[in-house]
């Protein structure tokens, strides 16, 4: 009965949890000055430092979507060794639809994309959502594109040499549009985030 009942609550919570992942505009909080989020992936751990002063739009942004356990499942959709690691899609199609309608506004860049800093992507102005991306060497070059960083990875980053080397084969739009079942049935050796929370 116990078990039961305990079943229920955890499946009460996790519709809650999709139900506002599902609205972007419930979504708002405003970050700490400054904080970590802890990652789990298929290949260990890695923690990123926040620090809101050097793009709070996108902090804020970050903050809520690992708060509410958007990355959790998301595959490394784009392993490129030498450039960056990128992932952010989440697996379900119902979620992605609705980040993809709520980007966040252009930010100045203040710190440079060097190893290890942590940065939205972005395809056009004004239309940052949900993928991040981690420089794996300094690319300064990014800077002048108008990518700004809003954090580092100050522990595990040595992890992330480890991850399945995808290239640039996943289709963005087909992650969009089918979610994980498409990254399961055509990347089967793929890696993914299993869990990020708010240290």
């Amino acid at each position: 009965m116990c078990r039961f009942a305990l079943s229920l609550v955890l499946c009460a919570q996790l519709s809650a949890q999709a139900s506002k992942l599902t609205d972007p505009a419930k979504l708002t909080e405003k970050a700490p000055d400054k904080f970590r989020a802890k990652f789990t992936t298929t290949k260990g751990e890695f923690t990123i430092a926040v620090t809101r002063a050097w793009a709070p739009l996108a902090a804020d942004r970050f903050y809520n979507l690992v708060k509410n356990g958007f990355y959790n499942g998301t595959g490394f959709h784009r392993v490129l060794p030498g450039f960056v690691v990128q992932f952010g899609i989440n697996g379900s199609p119902a979620i992605q639809s609705k980040w993809e309608k709520a980007p966040i506004k252009d930010e100045s860049v203040k710190m440079s994309n060097t190893l290890g800093l942590v940065a939205f992507t972005a395809n056009g102005a004004d239309s940052r959502s949900t993928q991040i991306y981690i420089n794996l060497k300094d690319n300064k070059s990014l800077d002048r594109q108008g990518f700004p960083v809003f954090g580092d990875v100050v522990q595990g980053i040595g992890i992330l040499a480890r991850l399945y080397n995808c290239g640039e084969k996943p289709s963005q739009e087909a992650i969009i549009k089918q979610g994980n079942a498409y990254l399961k049935r055509a990347f089967p050796q793929l890696d993914y985030v299993t869990k990020a929370v708010i240290e």
